[in-house]
């Protein structure tokens, strides 16, 4: 195998030969990231029923895949962080000793690629060249995973090239196995700078380089090195001079973050431009210049594919017009694709759902899987920003937290300094939707957005948070959105969508110092007549009432925050408590003073 490697890296070469001896491959192939190879293995998936070619003259360079029924979705359930003590991990994480996990998977590794290709994908998190980014390489026994690493990675030769002879690269073992739920686990090892995932062929579970590599090893290196690696979006926002402001935002599921990454300004904004830097992953360093920097890792989109269309995303479906990888969404009689929410009215014509069965209008099932995908390359996103690839990033001018909340958290608020904005973070919840598996309207906190994804102990993670304030003389000014509030009648108060625009550019003028906000307990709204609603058809009052700080609410919210800190443990950092309490001050320090206003009054 030596001999026919493209790289004499010693150490590159040693591990791969302990895997290969450990998984028993009939073949091995190393990925170069070319053209004629991409063909090759597209052709081999379709003769093998990998992959089920679409209507080129419709989709060219699209394909669509079938996973097994048993893996379509992360598991968070078997995915663990592996650190040499549990409280290393953490309360939030799933817990194993390296030395169990490496005994019993490595049972399971053992012969699971007799009788097949062993694939070695070498890959970069980042652009070429950049001193940010990371270099990994992932063993598969998986097409799938290889053709969609070539979209999501800089993958190839080109990964080789940058690594050279260091030893500096994340170590991937990845085998589909038999797929069997019971043999499924996704082990981290942040001190090894290692991951072991067996038995799943589902992107987030196999992709390494995603989720595992970008932000639970992620997370870890940050911490080491000072730097952090954070579940954002960043968005360029271009004004009608030219002059192009960068934001980084988090949100959990369902809180419309990719719509946010793509968002299309409406006509009152139409000499505006919204540029995609990244739709899910940034990487944040303190810069020469005491801003905070950043870079997408990425280099395409895995995408949620129901519910995406032309009204909702439709820089998304220009994005997978081409080259692009479906999984587990319906098929139809032309040979294009399709799922809930595509379009208005289902397709004429035969129709098979995302398990190959035959589906009409009247099934009770989905079409597509509620977690279908489309795996498309960045490259063809109309709004990319031409910073994507650039080594040292862009400047990031403010960070915003949004989560999806009937009540209490209003349209936009800024935090009064950073510790305010890291606590604002660390508590970011959202309430179940009927769409959830559980009750409706229960908050689950997700700090960050990052709850499934912090590759260590979460009170270390905030405390690192807290820590980088330091590394920054200038740094971004932090708010929290929530598109989602409701009014009395359980409506939602705001159009969202396209009009969030407008509150991103009080975000903005608020991060340059240019406009006013009103003063509250719990931070900055929008002043009156701050937030521009110019052609929008709704009333103040109605404004008013998203942007209203109620302090009984909010009594409420701080309470549940305190429960939310005693679960973090010993390693809940001092500040963040404080910070709490210093809110429940200021809300009895203004009931107090209104009761005393009102028994003068009286007399």
């Amino acid at each position: 195998m030596a001999d026919n490697a493209p790289t004499k890296n010693p150490t590159l070469l040693a591990w791969i030969k302990e895997c290969q001896d450990l998984v028993k491959p009939s073949r091995v192939h190393w990925c170069d990231g070319t053209e004629q190879e991409k063909e090759a293995l597209f052709k081999e998936g379709v003769d093998t029923g990998v992959f089920i070619r679409l209507n080129q003259e419709k989709r060219p360079g699209c394909y669509l895949h079938r996973s097994n029924p048993n893996d379509v979705a992360r598991v968070e359930q078997l995915t663990f962080i592996c650190t040499p003590t549990k409280e290393g991990a953490g309360t939030t994480n799933n817990w194993m000793d390296p030395k169990e996990a490496y005994e019993k998977v490595g049972k399971l590794y053992d012969g699971a690629m007799k009788d097949r290709t062993m694939y070695i994908v070498p890959y970069v998190m980042g652009p070429i060249g950049s001193p940010f980014s990371k270099v990994g390489i992932e063993i598969t026994d998986s097409i799938y995973v290889v053709l969609n690493m070539r979209i999501m990675t800089r993958m190839g030769t080109c990964a080789l090239d940058m690594l050279g002879d260091s030893n500096e690269f994340n170590r991937g073992l990845h085998a589909v196995r038999d797929c069997h739920p019971e043999r499924r686990y996704i082990c981290h090892f942040p001190q090894d700078n290692t991951i072991w995932s067996i038995g799943s062929g589902y992107g987030g579970n196999a992709l390494l380089g995603k989720k595992c590599l970008a932000l639970r090893i992620g997370s870890f290196l940050a911490k080491t090195e000072g730097w952090l690696a954070e579940h954002m979006l960043i968005m360029g926002i271009e004004n009608p001079y030219g002059q192009i402001s960068y934001v980084a935002a988090a949100f959990p599921s369902q809180c419309g973050k990719t719509n946010f990454a793509m968002l299309m300004p409406p006509r009152r904004f139409r000499n505006w431009k919204i540029w995609t830097v990244g739709d899910d992953i940034a990487w944040l360093r303190p810069g020469e210049d005491g801003r905070l920097w950043a870079i997408n890792p990425e280099n395409g989109y895995f995408g949620v594919a129901p519910g995406t269309n032309n009204l909702s995303n439709p820089m998304a479906m220009s994005s997978i017009e081409r080259d692009t990888i479906f999984t587990n969404v319906a098929l139809t009689e032309d040979g294009d694709v399709w799922w809930e929410g595509k379009t208005e009215k289902v397709p004429e014509g035969k129709m098979w759902d995302w398990q190959g069965r035959p589906w009409t209008g009247e099934s009770k099932e989905k079409a597509a899987h509620p977690n279908s995908r489309f795996t498309a390359p960045a490259t063809n996103n109309p709004c990319l920003s031409r910073h994507f690839n650039d080594p040292q990033g862009v400047p990031i001018s403010a960070i915003i937290f949004g989560g999806r909340r009937a009540s209490t958290v209003p349209l936009v608020i800024q935090s009064f300094n950073w510790s305010h904005g890291v606590y604002m973070g660390a508590t970011l919840g959202s309430e179940t939707t009927a769409a959830a598996a559980g009750a409706v309207g229960v908050l689950r906190r997700d700090p960050m957005a990052m709850l499934p994804f912090c590759g260590y102990n979460m009170g270390e993670y905030w405390g690192h948070w807290l820590h980088m304030q330091s590394k920054i003389p200038h740094p971004p000014k932090i708010f929290m959105v929530n598109w989602f509030r409701k009014d009395s009648k359980g409506k939602f108060i705001w159009p969202g969508f396209g009009e969030n625009m407008r509150v991103l550019k009080w975000i903005l003028d608020r991060s340059l110092g240019a406009v006013g906000a009103q003063e509250t307990q719990m931070g900055w709204v929008p002043q009156e007549g701050y937030l521009d609603l110019s052609g929008l058809p709704i009333d103040p009052e109605v404004i008013e009432e998203a942007c209203r700080v109620d302090l009984n609410e909010w009594r409420a919210e701080l309470n549940s925050a305190e429960e939310w800190f005693k679960s973090i443990g010993s390693k809940l950092p001092r500040g963040l408590e404080i910070t709490r309490q210093s809110l429940l001050a200021a809300i009895e320090a203004t009931e107090y003073e209104e009761s005393h206003v009102e028994i003068h009054s009286k007399k």
